[in-house]
């Protein structure tokens, strides 16, 4: 008779804990395996495995960057010795920093390596991005003076600059040194340059080199000075501007933001500049993911349904308020639907009398949204204390074209049509109209973020 004895003789390891990944457990052992009910005839117990083609086909993959090359110094460490490198912070942080994608393909979970290492799950993501993006630095042949400034606690600044492409990187890098950029200011350097490209046709874009990071960074400020003026508050204008000024590259840009602090206009004559300085541009912008969550100051403001027509409008409270130490919000009187905005200049200009009105296409929108997608949701925020028609070119927030024939419910038009037409009064000025966030716009990661 044929008999079958199998024998597991793992070896245990050395460093012993809770924490390790099930499979490196040595005393998880095999199960035995069921005798045949033909003990004379040879079964064959192994199956061969399916190809990993089929499994990679079977089972979601999420998308992980490839891990850096260990340095050399690391590449003969076992388990333990990587662990312990990890819990004592041994050496440069962008050479320990590969230890954790090496650690997560052996099994580990970033929930696992905090219990051993001490080092968070976000600092964990923190400084394997930071590796890779400063392994493109070099990569680029940066300045090595350059680089060296992210030896020792540049791992937050180089996070931040990981959306841009590889050269981008290069150049923002030696920006933020030059300009010794915190954090935050580098985070608004990345969103800059980013944002530059997809801003093209709006007010002073040409004027800016999207090359130069520090023209980036002038062309926001210079948008935001814009918003300013929209809102009419000139010191938050001239600020803006001043900020412009200083991160400014290209003599054009600096050109350009100078004649807007002087008043002047380019192939305009006086009485066309006189006209121009009262021209109203109301804002579009569209929300990111996670914006809310990151910024200082918030609005809160009430929403009413574009297809209530009027009533809502009137109804909605005219004012809520944070109180108390723990700055509790409360409005004047209950209401059923609420947004929460960032901060931004009109919105947070808005004392009393703020609205948000929810449409379900851009539709509404006399002309402004020909350059996008005019089936797109949208928020229009408007100020119900200037309910006046002054502004030829403002926008003012009406009930269907501003006579209540259209079936619609409200909408937004000029305050020249308006005129033409004979309406005086609106249910408000708008002052932003708010594009929902898409998942493109978001942190999201391309091939050529990982050059």
């Amino acid at each position: 008779m044929l008999s079958l004895t199998m024998i597991n003789t793992a070896k245990p390891l050395s460093l012993s804990t809770p924490f390790l990944p099930s499979l490196l457990n040595p005393h998880k052992l095999l199960p035995p395996l069921p005798r045949s009910k033909h003990p004379n005839s040879v079964v064959a117990l192994i199956i061969p495995p399916k190809s990993s083609a089929a499994q990679q086909q079977q089972l979601y993959q999420p998308f992980r960057p490839p891990p850096s090359p260990l340095p050399p110094q690391y590449r003969n460490l076992d388990t333990n010795g990587r662990l312990e490198i990890l819990s004592n912070r041994l050496g440069p942080w962008f050479e320990y920093a590969p230890l954790i994608s090496a650690l997560f393909q052996e099994g580990f979970t970033p929930p696992t390596l905090e219990e051993i290492t001490g080092i968070s799950g976000v600092e964990q993501n923190r400084l394997v991005v930071a590796a890779q993006v400063r392994e493109s630095l070099v990569q680029s042949e940066i300045d090595p003076d350059i680089l060296s400034f992210f030896d020792t606690g540049g791992a937050e600044l180089l996070y931040e600059i990981r959306l841009l492409s590889a050269s981008q990187r290069a150049s923002a890098a030696k920006y933020l040194v030059l300009n010794k950029f915190d954090a935050r200011m580098t985070l608004e350097l990345a969103r800059a340059i980013k944002d530059k490209p997809r801003r093209k046709g709006e007010k002073g874009w040409e004027s800016f080199d999207g090359d130069l990071p520090g023209d980036c960074l002038a062309f926001m400020y210079f948008r935001q000075a814009q918003e300013h003026r929209t809102a009419s508050s000139p010191e938050l204008w001239r600020s803006a501007l001043e900020r412009a000024l200083q991160a400014v590259e290209s003599e054009n840009g600096r050109e350009r933001v100078l004649e807007e602090l002087e008043g002047k206009k380019d192939g305009e004559d006086k009485d066309k500049e006189g006209a121009a300085a009262d021209r109203v541009v109301v804002p579009v912008v569209r929300m990111q993911t996670g914006e809310v969550a990151e910024s200082s100051v918030v609005a809160v403001l009430p929403v009413c349904r574009a297809e209530e027509r009027e009533v809502e409008v009137e109804e909605a409270p005219w004012e809520c308020a944070g109180v108390g130490d723990f700055g509790v919000v409360e409005a004047e009187k209950g209401w059923g639907r609420w947004v929460v905005l960032p901060g931004w200049e009109p919105v947070a200009g808005l004392k009393r009398g703020g609205v948000a009105v929810a449409f379900k296409n851009a539709r509404v929108l006399p002309g402004r949204a020909k350059k996008w997608n005019r089936e797109e949701a949208i928020l229009v925020v408007a100020d119900r204390g200037r309910k006046e028609v002054v502004t030829d070119d403002n926008f003012y927030l009406v009930v269907g074209g501003g006579n209540g024939s259209v079936e619609e419910g409200l909408k937004v038009e000029r305050g020249l049509e308006l005129k033409e037409i004979g309406v005086k009064e609106s249910l408000g000025t708008v002052v932003l109209v708010v594009r929902p966030p898409r998942e493109e716009y978001d942190d999201q990661l391309s091939d050529e973020d990982w050059e």
